[in-house]
């Protein structure tokens, strides 16, 4: 494997984590009646890696579930990185 996969790898797996505790805190603070999380970060995270692990914790913990606004860009969002992962490891 060539070491850009490896950055690859460490990469989403730290927006996956990141995204999995922002969305945990955020249904949290929800809970709470505290100050959430702006949708605008959830939703840049997702585009940023993190759409599949948040999006598998979303439907886990039941947050936003009702909410179109998430629920269809994350899984487009997610399929769009792991066509972007299969290609960047055929080709670099």
């Amino acid at each position: 494997m060539n070491p850009l996969h490896y950055v690859i790898l460490g990469y989403l797996a730290l927006i996956s984590v990141i995204s999995i505790i922002v969305t945990i805190a955020d249904k949290a603070a929800a809970k709470a009646k505290r100050r959430r999380v702006p949708e605008k970060t959830l939703l840049l995270l997702g585009l940023f890696g993190g759409a599949a692990a948040m999006f598998i914790t979303m439907v886990i913990i039941r947050h936003k579930t009702k909410h179109a606004k998430f629920m269809i860009p994350l899984p487009l969002f997610a399929v769009v990185h792991i066509v972007a992962i299969v290609l960047a490891f055929m080709y670099l």
